[in-house]
């Protein structure tokens, strides 16, 4: 009943098209039509086996459309038995052999036009499905990029229903805080007629990316109509030159300009729904007269046929293969693709048509057998996943308590939530009734980790903005002492709030550098001052220089002891640090001295390993200490370690993907090999990295 409403809507579009049309050419395309019936029926017959092909394609790509997928609901598939009753409607072969040649005209002006119309709509609307994503627990952030990024892929049509549900979300979540200002405001003391709501960044993006959605689907919509008039103009152009080949003399070129006709027809894409069964059935019957009215070419047409043969039965082997492949959405992608080149390749010798077709039709009904066994079968996964979410929500229960004073301790707790995350999102949806409740519990304890996490943060926020106020203390001191010319004293004093700069902590990393920039400018002011004016202290650096070669002779002579201990040689690098300057000609110098006798110490000592390591670069610390940029160089290093780490961890990521790219390849578990080892050589790496972070911290 349904088919026959459909096609008594078709056509009424089609006469109310007809009457728009210029009356000589609807008379011209009607009479073509019945000119087609009576010189040929038995080309007619064929054309219509050949549109029946086509329409049982139709239905088969309609039974690959992918399913919708909802969380906790498993798609529903079409069933078999819907295809076959599709396909014994469409197929012509269930037309009686008495009744084949009364039918012909129909099937092939009616029946062929409605099949090829909805094969040519269907096929210009074929598009990758979008995946189906649980919005539900997505905040406003997540949701205004969910949108741009569902905007950004320009299939308007496909992703109206998905913006719909995000929207909706967002709408919710916007009433709430909604309320929530209202209630505030009138605990407060306010009333509902005085409230004005002041919508934050992100509701003023959101729904301006909304409306710019709306405006760009309603052009997009405005664009393919204009887009169907203009290949309507085409095809009508492609109809005249078609009616001056038909009605011509024929020559040695006909076969070839009527197949380029035929591409050029098959390029062009939809027309306007109303005109495209008057253009499909004129079109059918200019091709039949072609075909029949000239019988010089018609031993040419049965070897056309052949080689169609050929090509369907090639693609029958490639359909028939598709139920060997794994893969079972590339395998519906493949017998898609099979399915719009069998329809377009062309008729076949009558006898073979039938034969070809059921066998072309077995090989599609087994991959789609397989896809509706896919889809039961994730009941019961959907079952597994619920108890493997629930497992996942007892174990991060565990985490929604957690507090701690320490940063690498919250560092090492996030790791293992978003694990835990990782093992989520990767476990697949469960059945509907339960989806809500376990989501609602996993995103409760989820946030409630997250928030301690931040409150921490901000309560180290508060330390760094206190440090921040201490620094600049010790700026305003050392710049009303950087033009004293009280020379002994003042240095005293500067040297004091160098110590007292070291040991205030960490600062807001976006004022620490101009922090220290001041505070390094007006004890460089100082100094240069009084480098200046007392060229004559260089006696004082004489004798620091010697204080510290005599200090390294030491550190040396130790060296070839016996008692060696750590925490001898940084009393004995700290006396150094502690000694003062030195001739600037000398400088390198007698810094080559210490490291060199440090050396000698260090090799002595023996310290093995991971700790040689870790004491070698407190070590170069500790000797930093007597360098008045000490601090810009600590953090200078601090930065390039950070930089380190985190091209490390995006190696990790990227081989990480990789292994997942080459999971398939034949070569699958030697790259695993490869990459495994490169991973966990970047593992440790940071590992020592995050090590020196934490030693650079103490200083």
């Amino acid at each position: 009943m349904d088919n026959d409403k459909e096609m008594s809507e078709k056509d009424k579009v089609t006469r109310t098209n007809s009457e728009s049309v210029g009356e000589g050419k609807k008379d011209q395309m009607n009479e073509e039509s019945e000119q087609a019936k009576k010189e040929s029926p038995k080309a007619e017959l064929t054309s219509d086996h050949q549109d029946g092909d086509e329409s049982k394609s139709e239905i088969m790509e309609e039974e690959n459309a992918e399913p919708k997928k909802e969380e906790g609901v498993n798609a529903e598939t079409f069933e078999s038995t819907e295809l076959q009753e599709k396909v014994e409607e469409t197929n012509p072969s269930n037309v009686s052999p008495v009744d084949s040649d009364k039918s012909t005209h129909d099937v092939s002006g009616e029946q062929s036009a409605v099949t090829q119309e909805q094969s040519e709509e269907s096929t210009n609307d074929e598009e990758e499905e979008i995946e189906a994503v649980d919005y539900s627990h997505f905040n406003k952030k997540e949701l205004l990029n969910a949108l741009k990024e569902l905007v950004a892929t320009e299939k308007y049509s496909k992703i109206d229903s998905v913006v719909s549900e995000i929207k909706n979300h967002f709408d919710d979540i916007y009433n709430k805080e909604k309320d929530i200002a209202l209630k505030d405001f009138l605990e407060k003391g306010g009333t509902t007629d005085d409230f004005q709501y002041r919508a934050e960044d992100e509701d003023r993006l959101f729904f301006a990316a909304y409306n710019d959605f709306r405006e760009k689907k309603s052009n997009f919509l405005r664009d393919q109509e204009r887009q169907k008039e203009k290949n309507l103009q085409a095809k009508n152009e492609i109809l005249d030159r078609l009616r001056e080949l038909v009605d011509g003399e024929e020559t040695t070129h006909s076969i070839s300009t009527i197949k380029s006709i035929q591409e050029e027809w098959k390029k062009i894409g939809p027309v306007p729904g109303s005109q495209n069964r008057s253009l499909w059935a004129s079109y059918n019957a200019l091709m039949d007269r072609f075909y029949d009215n000239r019988s010089i070419y018609f031993e040419l047409k049965e070897l056309d046929r052949k080689k169609n043969l050929e090509q369907k039965l090639e693609i029958c082997e490639k359909a028939e293969s598709l139920i060997k492949l794994d893969d079972l959405k590339e395998a519906i992608k493949i017998l898609n693709d099979l399915h719009e080149e069998f329809k377009h390749i062309g008729p076949v010798p009558r006898d073979e048509q039938e034969a070809l077709w059921q066998r072309f039709k077995s090989a599609s009904d087994a991959v789609y057998e397989r896809r509706k066994e896919f889809y039961d079968s994730q009941k019961e996964v959907f079952k597994d996943n619920l108890i493997k979410k629930e497992a996942l929500i007892e174990k991060l229960s565990s985490f929604k308590d957690f507090t701690t004073s320490k940063i690498k301790e919250w560092n090492t707790k996030t790791k293992e939530v978003l694990a835990i995350q990782k093992e989520w999102e990767a476990t697949g949806p469960v059945p509907r009734e339960a989806g809500k409740e376990v989501n609602k519990k996993f995103w409760g304890h989820f946030k409630q980790f997250f928030h301690n996490k931040n409150q921490f943060f901000k309560e180290l926020d508060d330390i760094r903005l206190t440090n921040k106020k201490k620094a600049e203390e010790l700026i305003s001191a050392a710049e009303a002492l950087m033009e004293s010319t009280d020379w002994q004293e003042t240095s005293g004093k500067l040297i004091n709030l160098q110590q007292e700069w070291k040991k205030i902590g960490p600062t807001p990393e976006k004022v620490r550098d101009e922090l220290y920039r001041k505070f390094k400018h007006a004890c460089d002011t100082f100094f240069d001052n009084r480098r200046d004016a007392n060229k004559q202290v260089n006696k004082e650096f004489e004798d620091n220089l010697k204080l510290k070669e005599t200090l390294c002779e030491k550190i040396r002579s130790e060296s070839e002891g016996e008692n060696l201990s750590e925490e001898s040689l940084e009393k004995l690098i700290t006396e150094f640090n502690a000694i003062g300057f030195v001739p600037r000609k000398n400088m390198k110098e007698i810094i080559a001295k210490f490291n060199e006798a440090v050396d000698a110490y260090v090799n002595k000592l023996g310290v093995a390993g991971g700790q040689k390591e870790e004491f070698l670069f407190r070590l170069n610390l500790n000797k930093l200490q007597a360098d008045p940029n000490a601090n810009r160089v600590l953090n200078k290093k601090e930065h390039g370690i950070r930089k380190q780490i985190a091209d490390l961890e995006n190696n990790i990521t990227l081989w990480k993907n990789n292994l997942e790219f080459f999971a398939a390849s034949k070569t699958a578990d030697k790259l695993k090999d490869q990459f495994d080892e490169k991973i966990n050589k970047a593992e440790k790496e940071i590992d020592k990295l995050k090590k020196k972070l934490s030693i650079i911290r103490e200083f």
